[in-house]
């Protein structure tokens, strides 16, 4: 089996990292995969350190004529058996270089993230009806994808990002590391986050249950892990600058962190406070760790966490009842302990990384046999 993959995103967030985690996984099967990303883009870079084939293109609108030949000829004179994308922007180079080349070879498309616009034109059309199988990260999507395209239900399928269980996992973590580093005792409760610095993602909520909390409990520690990706340090500085104005000095901005398992770790609670959440893949590596969870009761996070068992939901966007969630996890650590034992437990069996690859591969045979 040898595949094509696409990301022509130029950011670098969840969807460009996934991406290159789906990668890797495939390459540790003795796949061959290559590469179509944007020139220059940070997915570039890093697969480039990878060491996986890239084949980087400049693409900056929807049309592009010469790219579109010059990938025809690459699937032309390259024996692929299929093609797969994370981005939906990407079949408007996908297709008609398929078309180009005469290729008959499966389509996959991962839709990472929902659209608020109606693609049913008659160009939309080509493009989804070419398409031979739609991977939805969680039921909010597929919802989206078929109330916004042409995608017929029957080819979609619910295909949550993956978890490297062996890799985010507790029993060969040291949680005093990076507790040790921030001079965090183990008398101290420590509640944190892990979001890029984008609206949105809770930062407001989290900071204002923080400082009530504040008022109740002496023993608390924060940490928000995360960076802000390009044209966000604005909205960056203006979170800081609350938890200055709210007297949150118990409160730690980390910055990027190369070390997420050893960094959440370090938590006794993990807080996903997004408005709006497609999937919440830091959701998952918190659970993965044994970590108990209050979560947002909104979209994707309702296919991950399950009340009163892994976590506790709190009312989207309520800053009081997301304090009052997490005082319940704090008084009591015998339920932070049980929490966290069936959050393990339910990402083993339905978020681990190598079993939603074997998912995929399953698929890919499935499709390359239809058109053999």
């Amino acid at each position: 089996m040898k595949i094509l993959y696409s990301c022509l995103s130029k950011s670098w967030g969840g969807m460009e990292m996934y991406t290159l985690t789906s990668i890797r996984q495939l390459l540790n099967r003795d796949i061959k995969v290559e590469l179509i990303c944007s020139a220059e883009s940070r997915i570039h870079i890093e697969a480039n350190n990878m060491g996986i084939l890239i084949h980087p293109i400049r693409a900056g609108s929807y049309l592009h004529p010469f790219t579109t030949i010059r990938l025809s000829l690459l699937m032309r004179n390259n024996e692929y058996s299929l093609v797969h994308t994370q981005a939906s922007k990407d079949l408007w180079l996908l297709v008609p270089a398929l078309m180009l080349a005469n290729s008959k070879i499966p389509l996959f498309l991962t839709k990472q993230v929902g659209s608020f616009i109606i693609k049913k034109d008659f160009f939309h059309n080509l493009l989804y009806k070419r398409v031979n199988k739609f991977f939805a990260i969680s039921n909010i999507i597929k919802k989206n994808l078929i109330e916004t395209t042409t995608a017929d239900a029957n080819d979609i399928i619910i295909l949550p990002n993956g978890v490297d269980t062996e890799k985010f996992n507790p029993d060969i973590l040291d949680k005093n590391k990076v507790r040790t580093e921030f001079k965090i005792s183990g008398e101290n409760i420590v509640i944190g986050m892990l979001a890029r610095f984008t609206p949105g993602k809770g930062h407001e909520e989290f900071l204002l249950a923080a400082k009530e909390l504040n008022n109740e409990f002496e023993n608390l520690r924060y940490l928000v892990v995360g960076e802000p990706s390009r044209g966000e340090n604005e909205y960056a500085d203006k979170i800081k600058q609350l938890a200055k104005d709210y007297g949150l000095s118990n409160l730690i901005f980390t910055g990027f962190r190369g070390d997420t398992p050893e960094v959440i770790s370090a938590m006794d609670i993990f807080a996903f406070p997004s408005h709006s959440e497609a999937f919440g893949i830091a959701l998952v590596e918190a659970m993965a760790i044994k970590k108990p969870s209050v979560c947002s009761d909104s979209d994707g996070v309702l296919d991950i966490a399950v009340n009163d068992e892994t976590s506790y939901l709190f009312k989207n966007r309520e800053y009081k009842d997301l304090k009052a969630k997490l005082k319940l996890l704090i008084d009591s650590k015998e339920l932070r302990c049980k929490f966290g034992e069936n959050a393990r437990k339910r990402v083993l069996e339905n978020f681990d990384l190598k079993k939603v690859t074997e998912k995929v591969l399953k698929t890919y045979q499935q499709e390359i046999h239809k058109v053999s």
